[in-house]
């Protein structure tokens, strides 16, 4: 296919355009130059869209505002990039002839849906309940989207999991319910390009668990005693290293949807993080000492 993929210099872009190039002809849009971009500009900019998309079989849509610029770009350009672009976006993909749109969005959008009282067994059932700006335009993009799909421009939506670096031991802990691998979340997206069915189907995109919802009780209360039946090569890991297991699981993300509807499912689990960690891999931090986390509070 000849593919736009729109924030083509951000860390999902990048992955998504690695995993791509073999296969498709890739046209990366974004505002930051990189090696993976094409076109410099603003994704909401309709006249560049317009040139971004002549010729164009499918967009990868990844390009948006995110978690980190909440409290430094207001809601209105959080409305104009995610909400208003993706609207502009396709209309004139439609326009030029596009025939699918494969949209990135998070699980970070059921916000509330994950109380204090619990663990959440999440799936594409749960209602979603936005708590921040960022959460609320990846939601209304959906929507748009979803109102849109037909025969002549499909959609698909992947919400994906947690997937920036972060410090070892949470980051293969999360591998098992609420983290994937950011080449996963590139293989997903590939994956939904390609599908059959619906004219809009959304997908949560995380780790593979080994969890059941027969454990959410002891998830939420005792949770090692989940990991010793669950995972026990996982717990053993952690207690090698004098790492601390945890006390409290509050949610599962469960991508077996993705697996049904598009034949995808993720292969780094935790033991990647570990091998990762272990070659000093930028995709991975290592454990903070104390004074990071003096000058963190």
């Amino acid at each position: 296919m000849k593919l736009l993929l729109t924030g083509s210099a951000g860390r999902i872009g990048r992955a998504i355009h690695a995993a791509a190039i073999a296969q498709h002809s890739v046209r990366g849009l974004d505002r930051s130059p990189f090696s993976t971009t094409t076109l410099i500009g603003d994704v909401a900019d309709p006249e560049l869209l317009k040139r971004a998309l002549d010729g164009v079989d499918a967009v990868i849509h990844t390009a948006s505002l995110h978690a980190p610029h909440v409290g430094l770009a207001s809601e209105a350009e959080f409305e104009r990039v995610n909400v208003q672009g993706v609207q502009t976006l396709l209309a004139l993909a439609r326009q030029a002839g596009v025939q699918r749109i494969v949209y990135t969005s998070t699980t970070a959008l059921y916000g509330a849906a994950v109380d204090g009282g619990r663990c959440c067994w999440i799936d594409e059932g749960v209602r979603p309940q936005p708590t921040t700006i960022y959460h609320r335009s990846k939601l209304a993009a959906e929507q748009v989207l979803a109102e849109h799909a037909d025969t002549t421009l499909q959609v698909r939506v992947v919400r994906m999991s947690r997937c920036f670096p972060e410090p070892v031991d949470r980051m293969a802990l999360y591998r098992l319910h609420r983290g994937i691998d950011v080449r996963d979340v590139a293989d997903a997206h590939l994956a939904a390009l390609v599908a059959d069915g619906a004219n809009f189907q959304c997908c949560i995109a995380s780790g593979h668990t080994p969890f059941q919802t027969e454990d959410l009780a002891e998830l939420w209360g005792a949770p090692q005693a989940v990991l010793a039946r669950r995972c026990p090569s996982l717990q053993a890991e952690f207690q090698a290293r004098g790492w601390p297991l945890p006390v409290r699981i509050d949610r599962v993300y469960d991508a077996s949807a993705a697996w049904q509807q598009w034949g995808w499912r993720s292969r780094h689990g935790y033991q990647e993080v570990l091998e990762q960690a272990a070659r000093r891999s930028l995709e991975v931090l290592p454990l903070q000492t104390d004074f990071a986390d003096r000058t963190t509070e």
